[in-house]
């Protein structure tokens, strides 16, 4: 078995975890965000609102963002140890970040939000250019977020995602150039129900440095791992039909 058609059996088992029904803990955990979120002040949530749709719009429109492109991976093989050697480098930032504002009690641990934001969306910026994808593209940048909302969603809205980035290469030359357009309000929805319940406790003291740093450490990972396979998946098509 090639390398290549090893890793396409594992992204054939990620696509089915991706499209996987919610299950019960899934519910259940939905439930316990929905009655933390009622206990957290409305001005902390239009705050955390606010500076998500901010960091939206920087991602798809701001030339800060923009990536050099690598060109000097020959196959998959060396992307892949690149990506993961990017993506440990990461986590090393994300944790050290989430120990430090983690430790500074309420008012760093709410800066920890558009700082976490930052590295994660500078992770993926990373890994489209190892895995030669041009983020310049409007194109390639909604796929960033597709990526990041995969990561960061319930089953069920996950499963809604994945379906939009099937074929992107085709799909995406039917997007709107409008970012009115990208349904953001749902995007740092999702987003916030997933991180809340561990990052809440990030604002607690005596334990905020080392959850943040463990929060962030994880949260990282399975980022840059869901990032990688979905990469994968539009290098592979030969494969994965097999």
């Amino acid at each position: 078995m090639t390398y290549n058609e090893k890793i396409a059996s594992e992204v054939i088992a990620w696509k089915r975890q991706m499209l996987r029904r919610p299950g019960v803990l899934n519910k259940m955990s939905k439930k316990v965000q929905d009655k933390i979120n009622s206990f957290i002040p409305e001005k902390v949530h239009k705050g955390i609102t606010v500076t998500i749709k901010q960091m939206i719009r920087g991602v798809l429109f701001g030339a800060h963002w923009t990536t050099k492109r690598n060109r000097d991976f020959v196959d998959l093989l060396a992307k892949d140890l690149a990506a993961d050697e990017k993506i440990k480098f990461y986590q090393g930032t994300a944790a050290t970040e989430g120990a430090v504002t983690g430790a500074g009690g309420l008012l760093l641990g709410l800066a920890d939000f558009p700082i976490f934001l930052a590295i994660k969306f500078k992770l993926l910026f990373e890994l489209a250019s190892i895995y030669g994808y041009n983020t310049d593209k409007y194109q390639e940048r909604v796929y960033i977020l597709h990526i990041f909302q995969l990561a960061f969603s319930s089953a069920k809205h996950r499963k809604e995602v994945f379906l939009e980035m099937s074929d992107w290469d085709k799909k995406s030359t039917e997007l709107p150039e409008d970012i009115n357009q990208f349904n953001w309000r749902s995007f740092q929805q999702e987003y916030r129900d997933y991180i809340d319940l561990a990052k809440m406790a990030q604002l607690v003291p005596v334990i905020g440095a080392p959850v943040g740093a463990v929060a962030n450490y994880q949260l990282v990972k399975k980022l840059g791992r869901y990032a990688k396979n979905a990469y994968r998946m539009r290098l592979l098509p030969l494969e994965l039909e097999k």
